[in-house]
């Protein structure tokens, strides 16, 4: 995202707290800064992509944050933050007088790369045409309304959804490999009928039918996402019935195969239990 940037004629400040995470980046384009309030102090609009919704607020509102930079006018968070947290943020942001932009992301590191990711944003309408020439370079952009945390919501229900679909396609293809058919021929089943779904159209094939769960996204972070949408869906009186089925996977998942496996290890889980590898 942050090459997406510089090609684009932006000039990019910025932090990490580990180094080696910047090295491919062009450094005539970029500079380097030593913590997040450095990096409010030298760039008006600053995005932060980070693993959980404490984090976020420690890194925009600590004393060396981002938002106790000199310059920093509007905050944007690509992010899985949640909705509460979001709000939380956003009313502390608004006594310093900085814009919070939320901006969760879906698409992966493709749709990073190649500037297709969607792009769920909530914020004052305002700001949303201020920052919209920039979120452009990222992909499709979807307004959800001025309510801060709105654009949450959405990226945790489809968050939810991404996980579940995983789960339902394993058992569905570990019945099919017990049953004597090919994976590879069942997914191409599934993908040209009514079941196709993200799973079987990308994760499976990267990632479960060469039996390496390397599709890039960890179980902790999959875990993290899927247990606030229930939380949240629960906060607003709606049941998530098959929601806190996949939340109980994925807690499941991180047991036995550590926060750090690729939560397209569910696979595993099923594939232990009915005794068959669902290989192409």
């Amino acid at each position: 995202m942050v090459r997406r940037l510089t090609e684009a004629g932006h000039h990019v400040v910025v932090h990490d707290t580990r180094p080696d995470a910047a090295k491919e980046l062009p450094t005539e384009h970029t500079t380097f800064a030593a913590s997040p309030k450095a990096v409010g102090d030298e760039a008006g609009i600053v995005f932060c992509s980070l693993p959980t919704p404490a984090i976020v607020k420690d890194v925009v509102l600590a004393a060396n944050g981002i938002a106790a930079g000199s310059k920093v006018k509007t905050i944007i968070d690509v992010s899985t933050t949640g909705p509460t947290m979001a709000k939380i943020i956003s009313e502390s942001l608004a006594a310093k007088s900085i814009a919070w932009v939320d901006a969760p992301i879906s698409g992966g590191i493709a749709g990073a790369s190649n500037g297709t990711l969607a792009v769920m944003v909530s914020c004052p309408k305002q700001t949303y045409e201020e920052v919209d020439p920039v979120l452009a370079n990222f992909g499709r952009r979807f307004y959800c309304g001025e309510t801060p945390g709105s654009a949450q919501v959405a990226k945790l229900g489809n968050n939810m959804i991404a996980a579940g679909v995983i789960l339902l396609s394993a058992e569905a293809l570990a019945m099919g490999v017990k049953a004597g058919l090919d994976p590879t021929v069942m997914c191409d089943i599934i993908n040209a009928s009514s079941g196709r779904n993200s799973a079987t159209q990308d994760k499976f094939p990267r990632a479960v039918l060469p039996g390496t769960f390397d599709f890039g996204f960890s179980t902790a972070l999959s875990y993290k996402d899927v247990r606030m949408c229930v939380d949240e869906s629960e906060n607003l009186g709606v049941p998530m019935v098959g929601g806190s089925l996949v939340r109980q996977m994925l807690a499941a998942t991180n047991a036995r195969f550590g926060p750090e496996s690729d939560f397209t290890s569910m696979v595993r889980i099923i594939e232990e239990w009915a005794g068959v590898e669902i290989r192409a």
